[in-house]
């Protein structure tokens, strides 16, 4: 598999990463009840790193704990292999300072991770969200401190708003702090807000593009019908909201483009989503969601599609976005006039 530089760090990390959210089926957690075992998760990440992906994301929300312990003792003797992130802010505790961006949190939620990979440092450590109560400094130096400390080996943000990492960027420049070298943004065929500021922020900065969810959820793959309830095996079965969003008019309208191109590549459907999001401008890795051996082996079948510029307008007319200002009013008064 080929190997790309993670934004303008020197880290190189495979084309495809593995996200291990689905991995330890955890009842307290909320993923209860679609989350692959531990044999079966073990059997997912060794021969996702046998097919030369080395680049694996956790958080420590996952599973509430459980899966950063799986994935430890999945890299019991292959830890030099893999390029391991995981993230933290969620609540871990019972306490209000068990949440959030805080120095107190920060630190402490590190170590936990630490302890529950079974390593001594991981290689990127994400914030997985833009805490606004918490003065930006506070965070970002706690942060340093984690890279100082030779805990982390880089830094990464996740659900940031444009205004916020532009400003968290600028301090670490101004401050000499350790930068983010990544953003892990929500970004499919469905969801392509971040189009409109965040993804114009990472070029310009420097910044790789981890995009989860690449399918909306297994949504893209075609295994949800218009006027059907979904399938009771599927994470959207219980996520009623999420499904609300995506099983509309528009979301079965890109659905339907995104099978007519795979019809004609010989693909399937999730095959073809995932090379969308893989020929954006930016994009280092997507990050895949496969429970089982078969789900894995249908993604890395996205390496092999190649979609052409006819491909790429078709899908990007079937899910454009709507006109925003100011966008919309720069485009007709003032680029139009260049």
């Amino acid at each position: 598999m080929k190997q790309v530089q993670l934004g303008q760090s020197g880290l190189r990390v495979s084309t495809l990463c593995l996200g291990t959210m689905t991995f330890g089926d955890n009842p307290d957690g909320f993923m209860a009840g679609v989350a692959a075992d531990e044999a079966q998760s073990l059997k997912v990440m060794h021969a996702a790193l046998d097919a030369g992906i080395n680049f694996w994301d956790t958080a420590d929300i996952y599973g509430n704990g459980l899966s950063e312990q799986i994935v430890g003792r999945a890299l019991k003797d292959r830890r030099g292999g893999v390029v391991l992130a995981t993230k933290c802010g969620f609540s871990m505790g019972p306490t209000a300072n068990d949440r959030g961006m805080s120095r107190r949190h920060i630190l402490a939620a590190a170590e936990a991770s630490l302890r529950r990979l079974g390593t001594d440092y991981v290689d990127l450590y994400q914030v997985h969200f833009e805490d606004r109560t918490v003065p930006p400094m506070e965070t970002l130096e706690a942060l340093d401190q984690l890279v100082r400390d030779g805990k982390v080996r880089y830094l990464g943000a996740s659900n940031y708003t444009a205004y916020g990492l532009t400003k968290a960027v600028m301090l670490q420049q101004r401050h000499n702090l350790a930068r983010f070298i990544s953003l892990q943004p929500h970004y499919n065929l469905l969801v392509r807000d971040v189009e409109r500021e965040l993804l114009c922020v990472c070029r310009g900065e420097g910044l790789g593009i981890i995009p989860w969810s690449p399918l909306a959820s297994g949504f893209l793959s075609g295994k949800y019908k218009r006027g059907q309830q979904p399938p009771r095996d599927t994470r959207l079965s219980s996520w009623s909201e999420i499904y609300g969003k995506y099983g509309n008019d528009r979301g079965f309208g890109i659905v339907d483009a995104v099978a007519k191109v795979a019809a004609a590549h010989h693909a399937t459907p999730a095959q073809v989503a995932l090379a969308w999001v893989m020929a954006q401008p930016g994009v280092t890795s997507p990050i895949i969601g496969a429970r089982t051996l078969a789900q894995l082996q249908d993604n890395l079948g996205a390496l092999k599609v190649t979609l052409s510029a006819q491909d790429l307008a078709a899908l990007d007319a079937a899910s454009a976005l709507p006109d925003h200002y100011p966008a919309d009013f720069l485009r007709s008064n003032v680029d139009s006039a260049e």
